[in-house]
């Protein structure tokens, strides 16, 4: 069996990082930047005292770019070994030999292959550099993006590097300082070196994330979000990580005030490796519920792809997600025990994070769960566990309507009713709930059980015929109406002449429908007359008299509770108003007569 050794030629990979390896070809900035970084960080770690920057001039005339820093320089057989020598990285070698403590993760590059990316814009890249060793000899090297380059005596007279890029025609948008600031600020603000563009300072703000929260105030809190993020409100509050074990991360992030018309897909977490900005798409970093929040993280550990543009799916980051999580279902613990009355103003801008986190994540769910509140119907806020300790069944009572009709019999029975809107996230929720605390929700038009019925008013007296006057007044609005679900129950109040009822599953079954667009319900409700009310006993009365007339005051209760149950067809609303018009003049004419 023969064994050899897989070659690769510089002539065919440069071709392959100039077009493939990047996505955008303005991370050159970045990736030359961030070599400046580390140069300058390895001098600092050999406690050169110096002043450090970084240097980006334009030369439109000649059309280069130069990134200039004052580091540690290279000597000849360092420039043959980490640039000429294409995915060799210094930074791993470097600190084998100066390693000490955490300092490792201020290194910027992992992979060697950043210089190239200025083969993207440039014909031709010049290297100029000193090293800071006593006696050292300047280094001049320049290639054309060949497989060949020249190695000479250099000219640079100080300790650092210069690297000088001949752009090409095409990429003379590089030239114009507007452009070439925008990606500067944008890849390089946090960086931790001054950094120059034509002499004016682009990275002025610290890091606050890299401060500890102890030491941080509330205004530089709120004045690095506006920072971040310029004319939005401030947020509501936010949540300094810190983690060194078992990986290193670091980050704030901020709960935003929503508006209505909010694009909840846009991303607003920015993601950097060591200082240095990666992406604005944390979708594989965080879970869904959390994609909301804005702010930033910083980990050296994040696993990124070779040209350091995205994230790369592994156990790291899956545990950075939950850890994630988990301080910030901590953090709304934390606000909700010791200022529930600012969580309780927070309610509207945060609920949809907890109502999705406890629906995409049993964990999250279980942390969560003493705060997942609603309103009751003495409009004092609740959660459902503590409903049930209120209460001798496991049955919770719910209206999506504040305004319901229902409430008041409710209300006059004392039985208290929490108010859950009937949104697709909601109406999950309820599912959820129902199986984590082994409850049953039913809304209260769902069902007229005995809570609400006053037996001791019952007609079910029967005549001669074996017909209940409870019965009889059932059919006749069964007749007048032409409806087969109808029903005459004798409630605890009398302010309310009918209701519809739906069965809680069927009503569940046909909002999911309708939340997928489909709109033809499942089911009819079930029209109830109340025998206590005033109205309903007049309008059988009615009848004896004029048939007609109690007809049509038998369709107007019936489109009123559609109507006041929101029911009612769009369409139909004209003809119902025109339709009560006419039998409003009805009954004056009549009662003008007298």
């Amino acid at each position: 069996m023969a064994e050899g050794k897989l070659k690769i030629h510089s002539e065919n990979i440069l071709p392959i990082i100039k077009k493939w390896l990047y996505s955008d070809k303005e991370i050159f900035v970045r990736e030359l930047v961030s070599n400046s970084c580390d140069a300058l960080y390895k001098l600092k770690l050999l406690e050169v005292d110096a002043s450090y920057r970084i240097d980006i001039k334009i030369d439109k005339e000649n059309k280069t770019l130069t990134f200039s820093d004052n580091g540690i320089g290279m000597e000849k057989e360092e420039v043959e070994k980490y640039i000429a020598q294409i995915a060799f990285s210094g930074a791993e070698e470097f600190l084998d030999k100066y390693k000490e403590g955490k300092e490792e993760e201020q290194i910027i590059g992992h992979f060697g292959l950043g210089f190239y990316s200025a083969y993207m814009v440039a014909s031709k890249v010049e290297i100029q550099t000193l090293s800071y060793k006593e006696g050292a000899q300047p280094v001049y090297w320049n290639c054309d993006g060949s497989s060949t380059y020249t190695i000479d005596e250099g000219s640079k007279a100080e300790r650092g590097t210069e690297v000088i890029l001949s752009l090409t025609d095409e990429e003379k948008e590089f030239l114009d300082p507007a452009r070439l600031r925008q990606i500067l600020v944008s890849y390089c603000s946090f960086l931790p070196y001054p950094i120059y563009l034509n002499d004016s300072r682009i990275n002025e703000k610290e890091p606050l994330w890299t401060k500890p929260a102890t030491e941080c105030t509330d205004k530089e809190y709120l004045d690095f979000y506006h920072y971040l993020f310029p004319m939005e409100p401030d947020p509501l509050f936010w949540v300094h990580l810190n983690v060194d074990f078992p990986f290193h991360l670091k980050g704030i992030l901020y709960f935003p005030k929503i508006a209505r018309d909010a694009d909840l897909k846009k991303e607003t977490i920015k993601l950097f490796c060591n200082r240095v900005f990666v992406s604005d798409n944390c979708k594989d970093l965080l879970p869904d519920y959390l994609t909301i929040l804005r702010g930033t993280l910083d980990s050296p550990d994040i696993p990124l792809n070779v040209s350091r543009s995205y994230l790369q799916m592994d156990r790291t980051v899956r545990q950075l997600g939950a850890h994630i999580s988990k301080k910030i279902s901590d953090r709304l613990s934390t606000l909700y025990r010791t200022d529930r009355e600012k969580f309780l103003a927070c309610w509207p801008d945060i609920e949809m994070i907890i109502k999705f986190g406890a629906l995409q994540d049993e964990k999250f769910y279980e942390r969560i769960k003493e705060f997942l509140v609603w309103k009751n119907s003495s409009d004092e806020w609740t959660t459902a566990l503590e409903y049930l300790e209120r209460r001798d069944e496991k049955k919770v009572f719910y209206t999506a309507d504040e305004k319901s009709p229902f409430l008041d019999l409710f209300n006059e029975k004392k039985i208290e009713v929490l108010q859950i809107p009937s949104t697709m996230i909601d109406n999950a929720l309820i599912n959820l709930l129902e199986r984590k605390i082994n409850a049953k929700f039913q809304r209260i038009d769902a069902d007229l059980g005995d809570t609400i019925l006053d037996p001791s008013k019952e007609k079910g007296l029967l005549d001669s015929e074996g017909k209940s006057e409870s019965g009889k007044i059932a059919d006749f609005f069964r007749k007048k109406l032409d409806l087969e679900k109808v029903e005459a129950k004798s409630l605890a109040s009398e302010s309310l002449p009918a209701c519809l009822v739906i069965k809680e599953e069927e009503r569940r079954m046909r909002e999911a429908l309708a939340f997928r667009g489909t709109t033809m319900p499942l089911t009819t409700p079930t029209f109830v007359v109340n025998t206590n009310s005033k109205l309903i006993n007049a309008i059988y009365a009615v009848d004896k008299k004029d048939p007609e007339l109690a007809k049509e005051m038998a369709t107007t209760v019936y489109d009123l509770t559609r109507l006041a149950q929101k029911e009612m067809e769009p369409e139909k609303l004209s003809d119902f108003v025109s339709q009560t018009s006419t039998l409003m003049e009805k009954l004056a004419c009549k009662l003008s007569e007298k």
